[in-house]
């Protein structure tokens, strides 16, 4: 099984989103956010600094830092500006995303990774989007 760390330092472009708004809209992201964020094609990139990770999503309206120690929770600022509770594990070559939002309701994301492509599902409750993002050469 690959590890994630044969994954550090590649560019991954967005190429497809498969029901992103409503997933947005389940997290009460307004409409011109929604409009915005279905318009962009954001770069995705892994890297580490020591034990840590950084995910890093980038695009010509907001880049997007997400810095994290596997199994360590840590204070996160969603792209749509809420802080939420968040624990990321690693399992192989997928990265695993816990957000806790409040009374007792989770959002799950993972990042799977591989040679060609990152898969990125998103779950709140009954909504899911998925994100496909594919390896720049």
């Amino acid at each position: 099984m690959a590890t994630l760390d044969e994954f550090l330092n590649k560019r991954y472009k967005l190429v497809e989103s498969v029901n992103f708004d409503n997933y947005m809209k389940s997290l009460g992201a307004g409409f011109l956010i929604r409009k915005i964020a279905n318009k962009i094609t954001p770069v995705l990139e892994l890297t580490k600094e020591g034990e840590e990770y950084i995910i890093s999503q980038k695009t010509t309206f907001k880049n997007i830092i997400i810095k994290f120690k596997p199994g360590v929770e840590f204070d996160q600022e969603t792209p749509d500006g809420r802080i939420v509770k968040t624990v990321m594990t690693i399992e192989g070559n997928k990265v695993h995303e816990v957000q806790n939002i409040g009374s007792g309701k989770v959002i799950i994301v993972d990042r799977v990774f591989t040679d060609s492509e990152v898969k990125m599902t998103m779950q709140n409750g009954d909504v899911s989007a998925t994100r496909i993002y594919k390896l720049e050469t």
